[in-house]
Parts: C-alpha cells; structure tokens; sequence
C-alpha cells in the first residue's frame, strides 16, 4: 500500500465499524498504508445489526427520549467523527490530499436536490470535521446537490457512477462548483472531491447478460466471442472514464481553476471486491492502478493486495483496447450505457433498502432495550 501510495495511487478502506475503531485495528491499518475510508448505509447496516457493539450507546440515546433516526444519526456520526480524527494527522501530512472519510446523506433524497443540500450542509455542520467528505450519488437531481454543496466548500464524494456519461456530468458539476465558490469568496485549495465509479457491478451484470446469450447460441463462433468478452467489460468501462479523467484534469480545461489552487476531483474505484469466484481475489485492485486514483477496497481484498499483489501501472489513459471490448459488446447485443442505467437506478434502490433495514435494526434494539 505504502509502493502504491508512492506511485500514485492511495488505497482506502471500505468499511466501518466501531469495533474497528476501539480495538485500534483502524489505527494499525492506516500504519499499514490505508489512506482513508468510505461508509454508505450497507456497511452500517452489517456494523450496527451483526454486533452488540452500539447497544450500550442506543440504551443511553433512547433513555434521552431520542428518535430512531436521532439515535442512527448520532451512531453514525460518532464513528465518522472518531474516524476522522484518527485519519487527521495523514490528512495534514498530505495536505489535503488523503486522510478522509466519507459520511452518505440520506440515500431517500437521492432525487431530491433542495432536500439533499440542506441535509449535507447540516451533516457539514455537525460532523465538524475538515477531512470528512458527503456522499451524493450521480443522480440528475444529484448534480445540481453536488454543485450546490461545493459551493459552500463542502467536500462531496460522488457516488453510484457507472457510466462515462455520469462520469462527464460529475467533472462538470465539480468545476461548477469551485467556479460558485470562488465566486463567492470561498478558498477552493481547501474544497476536495472525488468521483466514485463503481466496477466489479458491472462485470456482474453483463457476464450475466452474456450467459443468457450463451444458453441460446449453437454456433462455436459466436460462444467463443463471447466467453471472450466475460469478466472484461468493468475494467474496460473505468479505463474509457480513466482516460476522460486524465484528458479533463490533467490538459487545458482545469488550468484556470488549478491556478487559483483547485484540487483535482480523483477518480475513486469503489465496488472493487471480486464477486466471482473464478475470477483473481485481487482483479479490481491490480488491473486498475492508475495514477492520481483512489481505490476504495473492502478489508479481506486488501489483506489479498498485501499478500500477493504487485504494484505496476494498469491504467495510462490509452482507450483503444478498452474501446474494442465495450464496442464488441454492443456488436453482441449488450449496450454499456443500458446496463449502466440500470446499475445506477438498482444501487440507489439498495442504498433505500439498506437505510430502511439500519433504521429497523436500531428500532429493534430500542424496542428491546
């Protein structure tokens, strides 16, 4: 972790816990090379239902007359909060450019921009940490919240991004939204973002596409093809978004802004664990190291990563390979940007159903305490 933070690259961890916290494992993987962190509803959903960890402190906030979302409010804020304060001191070293953790707004807003806006400013406020970065997926309604946000010089993580079209629309909020800052008299060099895309979704979605064609094709031709294109199309995907990225930042269209102290919005790869067991435990980390990236990675891949894994450049901004794949894909029938639609109207469902099934599992323990 620590060869690819020198190359370029900062390994985040994707989880959260208060155990994680109070045991000091969190602490001795930030001294292992783990540069920051990422929750969403789903990974406090798994830390609050599975362990007796927070009952104590629901005890206490229900004896205080507080209501199920108070009490998942002050949970979540409390461990994003220790969080940031264990990752401040990496977070000064680097200036800003590491050291964070990112806190989701109510997934149920997610296309709701006025709502979004004040519960991320709120959020902003209470948290009260300057290495703490907002979760807004990339919704239509979402871009609009994005600007709003970083407007004011709050940080947003953008989430759900699936699609290079997502992707554009990010980068262009981002921009819009130093633009407003400045505007306004804000300091964009302490404003940062990055732009969540999310991977191994995508291989699922489409290997699934792809055996269904399967089921249906005699021709040895037409199955070898298409075997051919299986666990391929996720990493293409990100390396078309790799080089937008590079071409947006990094050439003449961010000058002006970098030159009044911008930071570069990073991609993030996030949804990096490997879903299929045929596939290498460490795909999504090994054929997507780039520079100037993020990689969020759950705890089991990234003690996979330590283990076995080599650091060496995956990306480079050249999309002519990639392009061939996602091109014959749509040459059997299989389009990137329907399967991506989906993706993104499936994720903000399952961020709903895991905030409702948070929200359940406090109130249960309430009802039992």
């Amino acid at each position: 972790m620590q060869e690819l933070a020198e190359f370029g690259q900062s390994v985040w961890l994707d989880y959260i816990s208060r155990s994680l916290i109070d045991s000091g494992k969190l602490q001795e993987m930030i001294d292992k090379g783990v540069r920051g962190m990422t929750s969403n509803p789903s990974i406090f959903d798994k830390a609050i239902s599975n362990s007796a960890d927070y009952d104590e402190k629901i005890k206490e906030l229900h004896q205080q007359g507080k209501s199920t979302f108070d009490i998942y409010d002050d949970l979540t804020i409390m461990d994003i909060q220790d969080a940031a304060d264990l990752f401040r001191p990496l977070y000064e070293k680097t200036h800003g450019l590491d050291g964070y953790i990112s806190l989701e707004i109510n997934p149920k807003l997610a296309y709701k921009v006025k709502e979004t806006i004040e519960e991320g400013k709120r959020l902003h406020r209470k948290v009260n940490r300057p290495n703490v970065m907002f979760k807004v997926p990339s919704t239509d309604e979402g871009f609009a919240a994005i600007e709003a946000l970083l407007a004011e010089g709050i940080n947003v993580n953008v989430t759900l991004i699936f699609s290079l079209n997502q992707y554009i629309n990010t980068a262009k909020a981002y921009m819009r939204g130093l633009e407003n800052c400045l505007h306004g008299g804000g300091n964009v060099s302490k404003v940062c973002s990055v732009a969540s895309v999310f991977v191994s979704r995508v291989d699922t979605l489409i290997d699934k596409l792809i055996e269904e064609k399967l089921a249906g094709k005699k021709n040895d031709a037409v199955r070898s093809k298409l075997i051919s294109l299986k666990g391929r199309a996720a990493v293409a995907n990100s390396a078309i978004i790799y080089g937008k990225y590079r071409e947006i930042f990094f050439d003449a269209q961010f000058e002006s802004l970098r030159k009044q102290g911008a930071n570069v919005q990073r991609l993030l790869w996030g949804s990096t664990s490997t879903k299929n067991p045929a596939y290498n435990d460490i795909k999504y980390v090994a054929e997507l190291i780039g520079k100037e990236t993020v990689n969020t990675v759950p705890e089991g891949t990234i003690y996979a990563f330590l283990d076995h894994g080599k650091v060496g450049e995956a990306l480079t901004g050249d999309t002519k390979a990639a392009s061939k794949i996602i091109d014959d894909l749509m040459n059997v029938d299989i389009d990137i940007n329907d399967v991506c639609r989906k993706l993104l109207d499936d994720g903000v469902v399952a961020f709903e159903k895991s905030f409702d099934s948070l929200m359940n599992a406090i109130e249960k323990k309430r009802e039992k305490i």
